[in-house]
C-alpha cells in the first residue's frame, strides 16, 4: 500500500528523483525505437537470453544519467550484471535498471516491451518508471501517487493522469507472461475458475493492474529483480500488492541466496484491490 506518512521534505525528494527517472526512461525509449525501426543483430548471453544494441544503448543512457545525478546511489542493471559488473551488496538504497524488458518481444517486432527504472529503499520498490515506447504509455509511481503519462511520437510528455487499482470482481481479468508460461501458472489460473486471460510481455502486466485494467498477475517462472521492480513500484503506489506464495511482500536486494542467483525472485502473485 502507498506510504501515507511521507513528510513534505521526503515527498519533494521523491518528486525530484521521479522526474529524473521519467526523463531518462523517455530518452532510453527514444534510443530503443531508433534500433527497432531498422535491422539489428541479436546476440545470446551466457544464459541464452537475447540481447541487442538497443539494450546496451538504453542502459548506457540510463546509467550515465543516474550516476551523474545521484553519484552516491549504487546501480544494479541487467546488462552490466550479465558481464559481472554488479555490486555484491548494494546496500539499503539502490537503483534497479532493465533497459529493455521484453527483449523477445522487441526481437519479434511486438510492441509490449518496456524501459524499467526503479529506486529500492529498505527492500521495497519505492519509486518506479515503466515506459512502453511503441504505445507511448509511461507509468510512474512513488509513495502516495501513481500516474500514467501520455507520450508523443517524439517521446515527450503530453499529459498525465492519476491511476488506481480496481476492486477485483468476477470474472477476474488475469494477465500472464507471453513468453514464460508454465504448468504451475496454468494450473493456478484454472483453479481461479471463470476468468478473462490476457497474455502480455514485459512489466506492462504490473501497469495494467495499477491502471485498473486487470486484477491478477501470477508468476511461477523465474524473474530477476530488474524485471519486476519498476512495475511493482507503480502497482504498490496505485494501491496494489506483490506477494510471494507465503503471503509476504516481494523484497529486493536479495544477494547471497543459498539456492538461487543474486537478485533472482521467487514465485509471486501481483494483485489489485481486495485480492492481495
Amino acid at each position: 500500500m502507498p506510504n501515507n506518512n511521507t513528510t513534505p521534505a521526503a515527498a519533494s525528494d521523491d518528486d525530484t528523483i521521479l522526474a529524473a527517472l521519467e526523463d531518462l526512461a523517455l530518452a532510453a525509449g527514444r534510443a530503443v525505437m531508433a534500433v527497432f525501426h531498422r535491422d539489428f543483430e541479436v546476440e545470446r548471453k551466457e544464459d541464452a537470453t537475447p540481447v541487442t544494441e538497443a539494450d546496451r544503448a538504453a542502459e548506457k543512457i540510463i546509467l550515465d544519467g543516474l550516476r551523474q545525478a545521484f553519484p552516491d546511489i549504487p546501480c544494479v542493471a541487467e546488462e552490466e550484471s550479465s558481464v559481472g559488473l554488479c555490486p555484491s551488496d548494494p546496500g539499503k538504497t539502490f537503483f534497479l535498471v532493465d533497459p529493455l524488458d521484453g527483449t523477445r518481444e522487441f526481437v519479434g517486432r511486438r510492441g509490449d516491451f518496456t524501459v524499467n527504472i526503479a529506486l529500492i529503499r529498505n527492500g521495497a520498490p519505492d519509486i518506479g518508471v515503466v515506459y512502453a515506447p511503441v504505445s507511448h504509455r509511461c507509468f510512474t509511481g512513488r509513495p502516495g501517487r501513481a500516474e500514467e503519462i501520455v507520450v508523443s511520437a517524439e517521446h515527450e510528455e503530453v499529459a498525465r493522469r492519476a491511476i488506481r487499482v480496481r476492486e477485483g470482481r468476477p470474472p477476474l481479468k488475469v494477465v500472464a507472461s507471453r513468453s514464460h508460461s508454465n504448468a504451475a501458472t496454468e494450473c493456478y489460473i484454472r483453479e481461479l475458475g471463470n476468468v478473462e486471460l490476457v497474455c502480455v510481455g514485459s512489466s506492462l502486466k504490473f501497469c495494467m493492474l495499477a491502471a485498473g485494467e486487470a486484477d491478477l498477475y501470477p508468476r511461477f517462472s523465474r524473474t530477476m529483480e530488474w524485471d519486476t521492480a519498476a512495475g511493482d513500484a507503480v502497482l504498490r503506489a496505485a494501491g496494489g500488492s506483490t506477494r510471494t506464495l507465503d503471503g509476504k511482500p516481494l523484497t529486493y536486494g536479495k544477494c547471497r541466496q543459498p539456492d538461487e542467483a543474486d537478485y533472482a525472485n521467487p514465485s509471486f502473485i501481483a494483485a489489485g484491490a481486495g485480492l492481495g
